[in-house]
């Protein structure tokens, strides 16, 4: 894999994708996104991931967009730049809809489109200098094909205040609005994720992929007789799955599931 993604996977299924262009504060271009985006479709059809964690090496966690391919697609032409938009807007459904957990560790800057990684995973934890902004209407532009990611997280009206504004925030604004769960001190980033991973393991895996799609079918959605339906569905259906067995037998008999796996260190 090209240096500018780092991919591991450890034993017990924690997969790990690494930003890996400090010297740009991790800016991604054509190239990162086609590299993220092809290493999210491939873990996610991986049985043995249970977890995901986006990090990134250096000072920040990402700068957005990268200058010189925003200024090579200034250039292009309105045909050109939808489909530029398109492959961005594929790299975020595919972090959005990866089906196991995700994680993201943010240190230093969140731009632009590092906003919308943060946005995209399930679980956020930054470090307490971290800093955010949505600068996109300094530049003439929006943020566009992020803002029903960010949206989701921190709600239309704090969407009103730094959509427009272009202002940077800090940490624990970006904690107040909801964009990030918990923040922790900068050197005890790499801890709270362990903390984070080990409590995913006492999940299991089947259920992590079906709490996933409750979510996206239930969030924002009226309480109908649908809904209730679909709900009481659902939990019928999971019941009688193996896995579910096995989760109640081992609760019963007091012992951990057949899915409880460590790291071997």
């Amino acid at each position: 894999m090209p240096d500018s993604l780092h991919m591991t996977l450890s034993p017990s299924g924690t997969a790990r994708l690494t930003l890996n262009r400090p010297e740009l504060h991790n800016a991604f271009d054509e190239g990162l996104i086609a590299e993220l985006t092809e290493s999210l479709r491939e873990l996610a059809e991986d049985p043995s991931v249970r977890c995901l964690v986006l990090a990134a090496k250096g000072r920040s966690f990402s700068a957005g967009a990268d200058l010189a391919w925003m200024q090579r697609m200034a250039n292009a032409s309105e045909a050109d730049n939808l489909r530029d938009a398109e492959r961005l807007g594929d790299l975020m459904q595919a972090l959005h809809q990866f089906p196991k957990p995700t994680i993201a560790l943010v240190q230093g800057a969140a731009y632009g489109g590092g906003v919308g990684l943060v946005a995209c995973c399930d679980i956020a934890i930054a470090a307490t200098s971290a800093s955010f902004c949505l600068s996109e209407v300094k530049l003439g532009l929006i943020p566009a094909v992020i803002s029903p990611y960010v949206i989701a997280a921190i709600g239309g009206r704090a969407a009103s205040r730094w959509f427009l504004t272009a202002e940077r925030f800090d940490a624990g604004e970006a904690h107040r609005i909801g964009l990030v769960h918990q923040l922790v001190p900068d050197d005890q980033l790499e801890d709270a994720a362990e903390k984070i991973v080990a409590r995913l393991q006492e999940g299991g895996p089947a259920a992590h992929c079906a709490a996933k799609l409750l979510i996206r079918r239930v969030a924002g959605q009226p309480i109908d007789a649908d809904l209730i339906g679909d709900t009481a569905q659902r939990i019928a259906t999971i019941r009688a799955t193996d896995e579910a067995r096995e989760g109640l037998q081992a609760f019963l008999e007091k012992r951990p599931p057949a899915w409880r796996v460590s790291d071997v260190r």
